[in-house]
């Protein structure tokens, strides 16, 4: 056991003058099993970037372990996985690899296999058996269950329970709960180490949340008060000061003068550092706002139609063949492992050009909004992708600014944006598209928990027609009216 001790960090890029860190201090036992969550772009991998000395900082970082980090950068991944995880793991022997692979439900033919030819949910499980083995080390492991199906992460989250000593970040609450027993939570103000699961911490953040949210409003109100009465003491002042203008007995009047003029300016500077004491206090309220969907009403029950479909590669079918149909009201899940389809049935049905059997019937003028999977097509400005998606820019900023947006994004290149806030750009995106039918690909992929939370609550109000695919379990058993299994 040791500490990991954090003081006093402050740390801000050098092209921004805005700090991520602000005097942040806390201290973690290398022991516990951390889940780290906090709202997209507030800096969760800047953080795990600090503890790997990656960057300049003021403040003082303590540690007695050496960090790993996840994902590691496998520089040739032509090279055979059990040469990748060897350089992982030099000190490991070939019956730890062997037991940990079977850990993680991976046979122990891919070490024989190019890595490249793994796919991605084993490539992460790989990886994580080979990083476990480094003995002394602290592992920072950031979002690893984006290329895991749902039956994979469950297998992932038991192997991590039997670990200890590493940062977790991760979105999926199932995941999280199933895995930890601390959570590092990144406020708006500082960094808190709660004892728990996510949902004992959930609880009790919702619980602060309402005491912070009543205590803002008293304090605004306070700090409304107190400027109105430093305004009226200024304003005393500046007539005490006049007063001395025309007075027959000007020593006096000076004297007396300068004497409220001084008791003044002790007034107005206490109730200044009054409201910024009070304005301080109201930095970690956390204010998630309702999002709202206007879906377009089909004129027929029945919008879409699936018959005997199943997508192939080089001629040959991949999944097999699904019947089922999307009617007004439906919210489709469809669930399956990596490889198995998934995506292509969503693309199909977007009118992608997929090689495929069956048969799949549209309704006549049916409008489409579609989130993609994968965001590292977008590029430009958010104004810019207004204007090409024919959408309402102002909406479409507003509905950002919801899901945690700083105006300060606005006229940065979408390149440049993180995972999390690419995938809400593509989601408000198709919010601001009327449409019949909603079809999401993975759509809370590096989506922190606030929002997550928050689409659920949309969807569950406004009840729009969809079909998605999503492995985040909690989120999966909110929305979703019924599960369609696609199998390889």
């Amino acid at each position: 056991m040791a500490i990991i001790k954090v003081d006093d960090l402050t740390f801000s890029y050098p092209t921004s003058d805005e700090h991520i860190f602000d005097s942040v201090s806390f201290s973690i036992d290398t022991d516990w099993k951390l889940g780290f969550v906090g709202r997209n772009g507030r800096g969760k991998t800047t953080f795990l970037n600090l503890l790997m000395g990656k960057y300049e900082y003021s403040g003082k970082i303590t540690s007695s372990v050496r960090f790993d980090y996840f994902p590691y950068d496998v520089n040739d991944k032509n090279t055979m996985t059990e040469d990748v995880l060897r350089e992982v793991a030099p000190s490991a022997v070939d019956w730890e690899f062997m037991r940990e692979l079977s850990y993680l439900d991976v046979g122990a033919e891919v070490l024989s296999r190019p890595f490249c030819t793994l796919s991605n949910g084993e490539q992460t499980k790989v990886l994580l058996a080979a990083l476990f083995l480094n003995e002394g080390r602290f592992l920072l492991i950031d979002e690893p269950t984006n290329h895991l199906d749902t039956a994979a992460r469950g297998i992932v989250a038991a192997y991590l329970r039997k670990k200890k000593g590493f940062i977790l970040v991760s979105h999926d609450r199932e995941f999280l709960d199933g895995c930890v027993d601390h959570i590092l939570s990144l406020n708006r103000a500082n960094i808190d180490v709660v004892s728990g699961n996510f949902s004992s911490f959930m609880t009790d953040f919702e619980r602060q949340q309402d005491y912070e949210r009543r205590e803002n409003a008293r304090l605004q109100t306070d700090i409304k008060r107190l400027r109105i009465a430093a305004r009226q003491t200024a304003t005393w002042a500046d007539k005490v000061e006049a007063s001395k203008i025309g007075a027959t007995d000007k020593g006096y009047v000076g004297h007396m003068a300068a004497k409220m003029m001084k008791r003044a300016k002790v007034i107005e500077t206490r109730q200044q550092k009054e409201i910024e004491q009070k304005s301080k206090l109201l930095k970690n309220v956390e204010y998630t706002h309702k999002l709202k969907i206007s879906p377009l009403e089909y004129r027929a029950e029945t919008l879409v139609v699936f018959s005997g479909v199943a997508a192939k590669y080089d001629g040959r079918e991949v999944m097999r063949s699904v019947s089922f149909s999307i009617k007004r009201g439906d919210r489709i899940a469809i669930e399956g492992k990596n490889g198995s389809g998934k995506s292509s049935l969503l693309k199909l049905l977007c009118g992608q050009n997929i090689e495929h059997s069956g048969d799949i019937k549209i309704g006549s003028n049916l409008v489409i909004s579609y989130v993609p999977q994968d965001t590292s097509f977008l590029r430009g400005t958010l104004k810019e992708l207004a204007v090409d998606s024919g959408i309402d820019e102002s909406l479409f900023k507003s509905i950002l600014q919801k899901m945690g947006f700083d105006k300060n994004q606005f006229d940065k290149d979408i390149s440049e944006f993180s995972g999390g806030q690419k995938k809400k750009t593509l989601i408000a995106k198709s919010l601001c598209s009327r449409a019949h039918l909603y079809v999401w690909d993975e759509p809370l992929n590096f989506i922190d928990v606030f929002s997550r939370i928050q689409i659920e609550e949309l969807l569950t109000e406004f009840s729009p027609t969809m079909i998605f695919v999503e492995h985040d379990k909690a989120f999966q058993n909110k929305i979703a009216t019924s599960v369609e299994i696609i199998r390889n």
